[in-house]
């Protein structure tokens, strides 16, 4: 970001994009077919919109008293999988009618994808798109139809709001105010986020990662305070019981332990899962310090963070890779007219739209018996993961300012360094 690009710059943009009626008015038209072609098929499939129905029974279980792990709820019996203080954010959900909590669930999930942009733009040293208000809005309306926002607005799902929660805290700079303190509240709702805690304390944040872990304490002490018997049964006996969330062979399932369970043909791989997760994670991890430090780009470090998250957990449903939206902006961002890099960001963008998955097998036991060849269309997301991180590992193989491949350039430097040499004076 240069000079010019400084705290006014997004204003002006801003200000220039919602002067020209013309381009504001097709962006808004474009997102309200969206969310009309989303409603069609809402009528049409009737989609049960299921885990609001979870959510809402957590939320009166929690106002109750009751046994918030005893119930079950809809036509697939769903138990509830989240910690007790997730119960209490929910209770707010037993206040309207579930009409009524379905539409506002569209209507939030919708608002958070746009802010979801946003952010991922930023984050990305993308400020005039982040700023841009006809493209938020277009970037929104066709970012529904990517699988994994898809199917967490089709189930309302909490994906985007805790996506939006960690990468808005992640992208503040170092030494912000409780830095890592939202993201520990994100680990108390889903405990996946918690690795991003590690992320910061082995790039040397260690205060932030300590705020991260406060965080996820604070977490767990307002649910013991207001539920105390469900939060030990949780915390002592529920949170390791990940067949009570789903079975990990389904190929609903794109975490590795899915990919392999299907590999192999064997719903229990026991260490055959266990030790490459372990790897994945080192891989993950290291893979994220790397680019951190060698390039300066934290945001891949986070993206790496959070593909390691969803590759290394037991089960990651399709609908938990919302993530792919600040990959898809961060590709875009380093295209920078590279014919590969511009076919690169298209084929992982057709990946995540092209719901593989759901076109393989998978009624009854045949997520277990898939033949060898379409064993990667049902678990795109995993490869695609795999990929990344072995892509940026070796993308980061020489130190930052070597030139890249040929037909690339040199690499972009990182945010940081740009800002600090647009502020240098001039020689």
């Amino acid at each position: 970001m240069s000079a010019a690009d400084g705290p006014g710059k997004p204003r002006r943009v801003w200000a220039r994009s919602i002067a020209r009626p013309r381009r504001l008015l097709l962006a808004a038209a474009l997102l309200m077919v969206s969310l009309a072609g989303f409603g069609a098929l809402h009528l049409i499939q009737q989609m049960p919109m299921s885990d609001i129905l979870v959510y809402r029974a957590e939320g009166e279980a929690a106002a109750a008293g009751g046994d918030l792990y005893g119930f079950t709820v809809g036509k697939w019996n769903l138990p509830a999988t989240y910690p007790p203080f997730a119960a209490v954010l929910f209770i707010p959900t037993t206040w309207l009618p579930l009409g009524v909590l379905k539409i506002l669930g569209v209507l939030l999930n919708t608002v958070l994808l746009g802010l979801l942009v946003h952010l991922s733009c930023k984050a990305a040293g993308l400020p005039r798109a982040a700023a841009d208000v006809p493209f938020l809005l277009a970037a929104t309306a066709l970012g529904l139809w990517l699988e994994p926002v898809f199917q967490t607005f089709v189930f309302g799902q909490v994906n985007l709001a805790l996506a939006c929660l960690v990468l808005w805290d992640l992208s503040r700079p170092d030494g912000a105010r409780l830095k890592g303190f939202a993201t520990g509240l994100a680990a108390g709702i889903k405990l996946t986020p918690a690795l991003f805690g590690v992320y910061l304390l082995i790039t040397g944040r260690v205060k932030a990662a300590c705020t991260t872990l406060a965080g996820f304490l604070c977490s767990v002490l307002l649910g013991w305070l207001a539920l105390p018997d469900a939060s030990v049964e949780y915390w002592t006996r529920r949170m390791f019981e990940t067949g009570r969330v789903g079975k990990a062979w389904i190929v609903d399932n794109q975490s590795l332990q899915g990919l392999i369970t299907r590999v192999l043909h064997d719903p229990a791989p026991g260490l055959l899962w266990a030790v490459p997760a372990a790897l994945t994670a080192a891989a993950g991890l290291y893979a994220a310090r790397r680019v951190y430090v060698r390039r300066g780009l934290d945001h891949w470090g986070v993206l790496c963070t959070a593909v390691t998250a969803l590759l290394v957990s037991p089960i990651s449903w399709s609908h938990h890779w919302v993530w792919c939206v600040p990959l898809l902006v961060a590709l875009a961002a380093h295209t920078r007219r590279v014919r590969w890099r511009r076919a690169l960001l298209a084929a992982t963008t057709l990946a995540f739209a092209a719901r593989t998955m759901w076109i393989t097998p998978h009624a009854g036991l045949l997520d277990l018996h898939l033949p060898w060849w379409q064993q990667v269309f049902a678990a795109p997301y995993p490869v695609l993961g795999l990929g990344l991180l072995a892509a940026v590992i070796w993308w980061t193989r020489r130190p930052s300012g070597v030139p890249d491949l040929a037909g690339g350039g040199r690499l972009p430097a990182p945010r940081a360094e740009r800002q600090l040499s647009d502020r240098s004076p001039a020689v």
